[in-house]
């Protein structure tokens, strides 16, 4: 089923303004397809916990892993509503594909936007992407730790040695591993006063000659084919070359506008990707359920039943509007606070929680069989979650940014 299709032009303020938005490279229809191919096995990889690789294949074909890629460096030079349609329409096939693409997308776009980027390193990265369909993520979450956004020093240790580095430490949730070509780890120097940035580990012929020991450990209930595995450096080398924005700890806690509006647009595309696959699935088993009780009418015909799919249908509307006026807003040259872009995300993320909620609501029984798959939409749409900044954070900004404006 093609992506729903909303022909007004909903932004934030600078759209009003009349700046200019780039005309998008994507072929949705193109997506469609896609999305139906990773549709064909996505039962499958939930039930075994595996990779999908062959969706990779795929998505190089097409030349996805490039779609943010300037031209001139090989890549499609898609905009921030490029990789919307991208990852939302592929999210209605297989979302854990769709979210290996939201971080490709994000970390290359902050890759170009940052002068603190060696610029041969990150040529090589884009480049790769145009070339070979390279997949890069930046490995964040530790045990201690947790999530780098709730403050606190990397435990992963760069330390320096003749012509480069050796970096050691535990990361988690290490999303799309199987398939990485390029490892961004995050991680301190060993010095009195650390750096704190990311130093690129090229995935070599194996990764055991190169100090990394991966564990997979990922065994959650929801985007169970995202490979987000535990990985683990013993003195793993990184050349000079390799290392990548440096900065001390405390210059990491500025806010980053366009950054918040990539990733809560991705983020919450995905999801809101999920709950139409949910809405669908909905949709045709009203029409086919027709209980003796209604001499034969479909479920479709129950106005009740009507009701509660509109209550869905509203709630996918209001994503609709909010990741599209935010996509254009970023495109068009100028974004909201960072603390605007993550209420989006509260509340797209949150509208597809409680829409695949209602659908199961409807659909009892049958909603919750695992022959058939709203059940698997909703175990992945409550992963929504769990992606930083988390809803307590987002509140806890938004109503202290509220109290500085108003404060006497």
């Amino acid at each position: 089923m093609p992506p729903d299709t909303l022909h007004a032009d909903f932004s934030f303020q600078p759209a009003l303004l009349g700046e200019a938005v780039p005309a998008p490279v994507v072929d949705e229809a193109e997506i469609a397809a896609l999305a139906a191919r990773f549709a064909l096995r996505a039962a499958e990889h939930d039930a075994a916990a595996s990779f999908p690789f062959e969706n990779f294949e795929w998505l190089r074909e097409a030349g996805l892993p490039a779609l943010v890629v300037p031209t001139p460096l090989g890549g499609k030079g898609g905009g921030l509503r490029d990789a919307l349609a991208v990852v939302g329409g592929l999210a209605r096939g297989e979302p854990s594909t769709a979210l290996v693409l939201v971080l490709q997308y994000a970390i290359l776009n902050q890759i170009q936007r940052s002068a603190g980027w060696p610029e041969p390193l990150r040529d090589r990265i884009l480049r790769s992407a145009a070339t070979e369909g390279a997949i890069i993520n930046l490995l964040r979450v530790e045990p201690e730790l947790g999530t780098p956004h709730r403050g606190g020093l990397p435990a992963t240790v760069a330390r320096r040695v003749p012509g480069g580095w050796r970096i050691s430490g535990t990361k988690l949730y290490s999303t799309g591993l199987p398939v990485l070509s390029w490892l961004g780890v995050w991680a301190r120097t060993d010095d009195d006063e650390p750096l704190v940035g990311t130093w690129v580990v090229p995935r070599g012929d194996g990764l055991a000659e190169q100090g990394i020991e991966v564990r997979e450990s990922w065994n959650h209930i929801g985007m169970r084919a995202s490979g987000s595995h535990e990985v683990i450096f013993h003195d793993t080398f990184v050349a000079d070359d390799h290392a990548g924005e440096r900065r001390p700890a405390a210059g990491w806690t500025v806010p980053d506008p366009v950054g918040s509006a990539w990733l809560s647009t991705l983020f919450s595309g995905v999801y809101d990707g999920i709950a139409r696959s949910a809405r669908d699935w909905l949709t045709g088993f009203l029409h086919a359920r027709k209980p003796t009780a209604l001499g034969g009418a479909p479920l479709a015909s129950v106005p009740r039943l009507q009701e509660a799919l509109g209550a869905i249908e509203a709630l996918l509307l209001t994503n609709t509007v909010l990741l599209r006026s935010l996509s254009a807003s970023a495109d068009g040259g100028t974004v909201p606070p960072a603390s605007d872009s993550f209420l989006v995300k509260h509340t797209v993320t949150n509208n597809a929680i409680d829409a695949v909620a209602k659908a199961l609501e409807i659909t009892g029984n049958p909603g919750l069989s695992r022959d058939n798959p709203l059940e698997r939409h909703h175990r992945d749409v409550l992963c929504a979650r769990v992606h930083a900044p988390q809803n307590d954070m987002i509140l806890t900004g938004a109503g202290r940014a509220a109290l500085a404006r108003s404060a006497p």
